[in-house]
This record gives structure tokens, C-alpha cells and sequence, in this order.
């Protein structure tokens, strides 16, 4: 307990000193106080992290009886580190932020793999802090053992059963401390996240906890070239180019080796942009597109609007959906990018591009936006205003997943309202929930498809009629006139079968609505990473990106339209003509529907490029 609270009071008074230090940026808005109080809530978790291994050892020392002897140099050796490492890590701190503006976090990681270069530089300009550095732990080596020279180890070890109980409580209490929450997940970065400067959500952590992390995260950013083997990067955008509909002496930027300049088709006053991203809504769930009765709504409109009958998700999680309608970031072996370290900031969005454009950018969530990371990517890739569950005007109907589809189309009605008002056009993405298990929405609304209420066929008819009330209103409203609709699938449901990739799970509804955009049935072969490219398009917005999706407004010949799945390991690359199927340590297996002229081994060339595309990307930080 003594280490607990002399490291919580290290934890508090250095972050406290630095929100002093940084006050022209902490001050603003009252933003000290959200730090300090989120970073109690994480000091909390990470010292109970720390402390849950020596509380079991204590608590088994003393029902077995055994180990005691060896139990005071193992909790010294253990404690001692522990409040080593969080005075070094807070010790750097300054230092760190003066040269990154940010905690340590994986660029600390990264450095140790270049110990001489590092060591080199810190001895030659550096010296001072070194010292410091030693200093600070010396004292921390003393004090630890003057803490440990007392007798209380000792004297506490005679009432064992009463202190086996004792510890065993802490021990719950230290896992539940760990984690910090009792929602979903278990706190998490994203969870502190509240400002679009990074620095400020970074103070709200500390800077053991930080790195900790993200080492954590480096673990999961395994690339497609560990499962499909290496390409140079030359041959790679040489295979993305010879693919594209877009020239290849367009590809100028060697910093953002996939970026081109893009006209718009519409030429006119930039329009609003609303993506409408729908949780898990496979075409099996719409009858329009040969699925079951329970879309009506849906129905109609995509007899109103342009509507895409052959298009496919990139995965198989909504933040695989996000990442591909969001940034046009290709399917990769690892996690979506809206979870990966590197790309927390600095990374491309279409919210970043539009914010470039002067325009109002906001985020729409019926639950909790720290879920999978999404407010801290966000936040930090051009998204302004984070609109969640907290921040709704009323909510009728709260389920597992937050508020229900109505009550989010309620919110975001009046949101689009009050931001037309002013003389900025606005972005928003507004993601639903309703149709997601368990399956919670309000009785009464709709004629229950199958006969007991919480499933997913009722849930999926549920979001429907939900989706139908809000363009009843939207077309009402004079945000109307100015605004694309897209109504998009992050993913299908339930993904699975023996296939290596189940292609017809990934197929999903895209529908873009709104006023003067023509009533048409677009059945030609597209991919979620199209969507961005053509709403920028048909919003009227010109420019650099690096996007490699298709603007759909434009003639795409067949033999280029596409679409790109990832499914665990196994990748597929389908054209009109074939399907190139990629798998960890195995030759492609191609699939060809038509006669094609290219081998065999230009499919497997081709499909290789676009499977390794966004690993190299994200790992070089060329994508922005």
C-alpha cells in the first residue's frame, strides 16, 4: 500500500507539473481539469496492474505457508523496479515532448532498436537530463529501501489467515482497479481522449502506461508481408499503377507514393457530406438486392437514389468498415488502422481532407465513442466534434449498445439542422448500432419478422424502419437541398463458411441519395474504398489524396473494375474475369470466371501488390 500511494503521488505531481509547463495549451477551455482527472483514473489502473502480481504472491505465500523466506527480496525486487520505471519514464517526459510533443510511446520503442545512434546522441547533447535521470533514480533506489528496512514484512506475516483474506480483497479490487471500467472494454487511451490536440490526451496518461501500450499495439501490427512474403516497393506501386484507371505519371509525391490530384465531376458549390455507416447490414438482409423482405425502407429509397447492386466490404468488423469509407485505406493482415499506433495522427481522412476545405467535420455515435479507438482516431485525424451518447439532447431507448437507431437519426437530424445554419458546408459520419447482438430495440415499432423479438433478422428490420422515419424528416428540412447521402454497411453479419474468403458475406448495400442525384441501378463491381473518392467528387471538392479507390462518377472499364477482401489471413483480389486467392506460405490459387489474358502469375503479381499495399504504407507513414 505504501508503494501504491507514493507512486500514484509521482504519477499526480508530474502530470500536475506538466500541465503547468504546457499551461497556454491546458488552460485553454479548462482542459487542466479533464487531465487531471482522467489521468487519476488511468494512474489507478496502471499501478493496479502493477500491484496484482505481488498481492498474489503474498495471498498464496500465506494459505500455502511456503515461499516466505523468499517473499521480502521478490516484492522488493519487483516494487522496486516497478517505481523505478515509472520515475524514469516520467523523468524523460519533458524531454520527449520537447522533441515529439508527445509522451514517450512507440517512437521510444522504436529508438532502442538503434542502441548505438541512440546512445551517441544522448551523450552529446543530452547531459544534463542524463544526469537528471540518474539522480532521480538513485534517490528512487534509497528511498525503496529504506520503505523495505522496516519491520512491518515481518510482523505482518503472524496473523496470516486474517491478512490472506485481506490481500485476496485487494487482489479483486486491484482487478477491477486494472480495468478500469465497467462497460465494454477496459480503459484505454481512447477513452481519455476529449481534444484534437494530441498533447492534451496525452497528458491524461502517464508515460509507463503509454509506452506500455503501445509496445502492446506493436504486437499487433504484423503485416501482410509476413503471411504472402516480400515485394519491393517499386514493384508494388508498379502493379497498383499498371491497375488503376489513373495514369501513372500522375503518381509524382515519393513522401505519398499513392497520391494523385482528382477533379471533381460537379463543378458547382461544395455540397454537405453524410455517411450514413450501417452495423452489420449484409445484402442478404435486403430484398432489393436478393435478400429477405425485411428492408422496405431501404427498398424505396434505392429505387430513388444511385444505387450500387455489386458492392463489397473490405472485412469483416465494423472498424475494418471505417477504415475503408473513412481513409480508403486497402485491407490488411493486421488491425484496422483506426486501432494501430502509427496511425493515430497524421493519417489520411476524408474528415482531414475536408477539414482542409473548411469544413465542419463531426462524428455521430449512439454508444460510447472510445469503442475500438474510434474518438482517439478521430480526434486526431481531422474529425472536430465528437457527438456520443453522453452529449444526446434525449434519449427514448437505451440498449447494451447505447441509444437506439431512432433516437441516433434524432440527434443527428438536429445536428444537421443547426450546422446549416451557419455558412460552413459540414461533414458528418453518423454510425448506427441497433442491428447488433444482442439485438436491443423498442417494442412496438415494427411487425416482428420472426416471432421471438430480440434477433437479428428483427433487429435488421428495426434499423430499417429506424433509417425510413429519418429521411421522412430529412427530406423536409433545408439541409436537404445541400447535402449527399450515403447509406453504407460497415459489414455483413456473422461472416463465415468454408470458403477461403466467403465472398458472398462481404457483399453489402451502397446507396447515394439526395437532392439532384439521378435515380439509377449501378451493377458495375466496386469496393468500400470507392465511397470516398466519389463523394468528394460529387460533393464538388478537387485535390491531392491518396486515396486509390475509384471516383464512380467517372467510366470504369471492366477489365479494372475490382473489389479486395480480407478474412483472417486470406486475402482475395476479385475481378469480373477471376478471383486471385492469397494465403499464408501457399502459392495463389486463382479462380477464373472469363477468359483473361494475363498468366497466372500476373494475377498472383497483381493481387500480392494489393494485399502488401497498406502494410507498406502504414509502416513507412506514407499515407496522409
Amino acid at each position: 500500500m505504501s508503494f501504491y500511494l507514493v507512486m500514484l503521488f509521482v504519477l499526480s505531481f508530474s502530470r500536475l507539473a506538466l500541465v503547468l509547463w504546457q499551461s497556454e495549451r491546458t488552460l485553454m477551455n479548462d482542459a487542466w481539469l479533464t487531465i487531471l482527472i482522467n489521468g487519476l483514473r488511468i494512474d489507478i489502473s496502471t499501478l493496479c496492474y502493477v500491484m496484482i502480481f505481488p498481492l498474489l504472491l503474498v495471498t498464496l505465500s500465506l494459505l500455502t505457508s511456503k515461499g516466505m523466506k523468499y517473499l521480502k527480496p521478490i516484492l522488493f525486487f519487483w516494487l522496486t523496479v516497478a517505481l523505478l520505471g515509472v520515475i524514469f519514464f516520467e523523468v524523460i517526459t519533458p524531454t520527449f515532448i520537447l522533441e515529439y510533443d508527445l509522451r514517450p510511446n512507440r517512437l521510444f520503442i522504436e529508438y532502442l532498436i538503434y542502441p548505438k545512434e541512440v546512445f551517441s546522441m544522448l551523450f552529446s547533447g543530452y547531459k544534463i537530463e542524463i544526469a537528471t535521470c540518474l539522480l532521480a533514480l538513485f534517490i528512487s533506489y534509497k528511498f525503496s529501501t529504506l520503505l523495505f528496512r522496516k519491520s512491518w514484512i515481518n510482523s505482518i506475516l503472524l496473523a496470516k489467515k486474517t491478512l490472506a483474506v485481506v490481500c485476496f480483497l485487494l487482489l479483486l479490487l486491484c482487478f477491477l482497479g486494472a480495468r478500469g471500467t465497467l462497460s465494454h472494454r477496459p480503459i484505454n487511451p481512447a477513452m481519455m481522449s476529449f481534444s484534437t490536440d494530441h498533447l492534451l490526451n496525452d497528458l491524461s496518461l502517464n508515460s509507463f502506461y503509454s509506452t506500455a501500450f503501445a509496445l502492446k499495439q506493436m504486437q499487433l501490427e504484423k503485416g501482410s508481408e509476413s503471411f504472402y512474403g516480400k515485394m519491393s516497393a517499386e514493384n508494388i506501386f508498379s502493379e497498383i499503377q499498371s491497375a488503376s484507371i489513373i495514369s501513372p505519371d500522375l503518381y509524382k509525391n515519393s513522401a505519398v507514393p499513392t497520391q494523385t490530384y482528382h477533379q471533381a465531376s460537379y463543378q458547382g458549390k461544395p455540397k454537405n457530406i453524410v455517411i450514413l455507416l450501417q452495423e452489420s447490414l449484409g445484402a442478404r438482409y435486403v430484398n432489393f438486392l436478393g435478400g429477405l423482405p425485411i428492408s422496405p425502407e431501404l427498398d424505396t429509397l434505392m429505387a430513388q437514389g444511385w444505387n450500387f447492386t455489386n458492392l463489397y466490404a473490405t472485412g469483416t468488423r465494423s472498424v475494418r468498415g471505417i477504415e475503408a469509407v473513412i481513409t480508403g485505406f486497402p485491407p490488411t493482415t493486421s488491425r484496422s488502422v483506426v486501432k494501430l499506433g502509427k496511425s493515430q495522427q497524421n493519417f489520411f481522412t476524408i474528415a482531414q481532407f475536408l477539414k482542409s476545405k473548411n469544413y465542419q467535420t463531426q462524428f455521430i455515435y449512439g454508444g460510447e465513442s472510445h469503442f475500438d479507438n474510434m474518438k482517439s482516431f478521430f480526434l486526431g485525424n481531422g474529425f472536430t466534434d465528437i457527438v456520443d451518447l453522453p452529449k444526446f439532447d434525449q434519449v427514448d431507448f437505451e440498449g447494451s449498445w447505447g441509444a437506439s437507431d431512432e433516437d441516433l437519426y434524432n440527434q443527428a437530424h438536429r445536428e444537421f439542422a443547426l450546422l446549416n445554419q451557419q455558412e460552413r458546408p459540414f461533414f458528418s459520419l453518423v454510425f448506427t448500432s441497433s442491428n447488433h447482438s444482442p439485438y436491443d430495440f423498442p417494442d412496438n415499432k415494427i411487425s416482428l419478422y420472426d416471432e421471438t423479438k430480440n434477433t437479428r433478422n428483427n433487429a435488421a428490420k428495426y434499423a430499417d424502419y429506424a433509417l425510413g422515419q429519418f429521411f421522412k424528416k430529412a427530406k423536409q428540412a433545408d439541409y436537404w437541398n445541400n447535402t449527399i447521402f450515403v447509406i453504407i454497411a460497415d459489414h455483413d453479419s456473422r461472416v463465415g463458411g468454408a470458403e477461403l474468403v466467403p465472398i458472398e458475406h462481404f457483399h453489402i448495400p451502397a446507396l447515394i441519395i439526395g437532392k439532384g442525384i439521378a435515380a439509377k441501378q449501378d451493377t458495375r463491381l466496386a469496393s468500400q474504398i470507392d465511397m470516398g473518392p466519389t463523394l468528394l467528387s460529387l460533393a464538388g471538392l478537387s485535390g491531392n489524396h491518396p486515396m486509390i479507390g475509384y471516383d464512380l462518377t467517372q467510366v470504369i472499364p471492366k477489365s479494372k473494375q475490382r473489389a479486395m477482401m480480407q478474412y483472417d489471413k486470406n486475402f482475395v483480389f476479385m475481378t469480373l474475369d477471376d478471383k486471385t486467392f492469397l494465403q499464408p506460405d501457399k502459392l495463389a490459387l486463382i479462380i477464373r470466371n472469363n477468359d483473361n489474358e494475363l498468366s497466372n502469375d500476373a494475377l498472383a503479381k497483381r493481387a500480392k501488390a494489393h494485399a502488401l499495399l497498406g502494410s507498406y504504407l502504414y509502416e513507412t507513414s506514407q499515407y496522409h
